[in-house]
């Protein structure tokens, strides 16, 4: 028997050859998009994520619920010149009359207002010291940004503002800041407050920043009521 004749019946006899296709050979019936360990990562990262978004959003709608309650409590603002308060007296001498005029004058071109005050009281222990206040009421989105910019423009007309720093701005809230500047008598303390709602500033001659701080915050109490 030749070779030939021995290997086409080995062949003739032997098992159906395998038919190899392009397809994967699938170790597992399990299907992987449904395995629990394969999917976890993924879902947990998407809990994260999503835990995270809402998390920011809740924030950035508490703070714009904040903003808007406070903007809405101090918008609107009356202020008003009475004759006595914090302890001082209002002066209506012509020549207080004219330099609180002017002050008001100064103020209101420099920021749009709705209505504006000045005037000038006297300290009845002091007549040296004597406090120029002046003012006015708007709607203030920014109100340090807006107070720092009447700093600024203070500064053009009295000289550099000097140790400018925040002070607390009492039960009516908003931003009150003091600093020391120059004029005519020598250096004295100055104050400002802005709230959504009104913006002033006041000159302490004689006093000093602390005494001065102290004293604004009083005035304030005395001079602004909201609606």
């Amino acid at each position: 028997m030749s070779d030939a004749n021995l290997t086409e019946r080995q062949l003739d006899e032997g098992p159906d050859p395998v038919d190899l296709t392009d397809e994967p050979i699938q170790l597992s019936h399990r299907d992987p998009a449904s395995d629990p360990i394969r999917r976890a990562p993924a879902s947990r990262r998407r809990r994260i994520v999503l835990a995270a978004a809402l998390a920011v959003g809740l924030a950035g709608a508490a703070a714009l619920g904040t903003a808007g309650w406070r903007v809405a409590q101090q918008k609107d603002t009356r202020l008003s010149a009475p004759e006595q308060v914090a302890g001082l007296t209002r002066d209506d001498s012509e020549r207080a009359r004219s330099t609180a005029d002017y002050l008001r004058s100064g103020f209101a071109a420099d920021i749009d207002l709705d209505a504006s005050f000045g005037t000038v009281y006297r300290d009845p222990a002091d007549e040296s010291r004597a406090v120029l206040l002046f003012g006015g009421t708007t709607l203030l989105w920014q109100p340090e940004r807006d107070l720092d910019s009447l700093f600024g423009l203070m500064a053009d007309e009295t000289g550099r503002v000097a140790g400018l720093h925040e002070v607390p701005a009492g039960k009516l809230g908003g931003v009150m800041k003091c600093g020391t500047t120059s004029g005519d008598g020598g250096d004295f303390a100055i104050c400002g407050w802005a709230d959504h709602g009104s913006a002033a500033m006041a000159m302490f001659p004689g006093r000093s920043v602390d005494d001065a701080a102290r004293l604004f915050r009083q005035i304030r109490e005395g001079v602004q009521t909201r609606d």
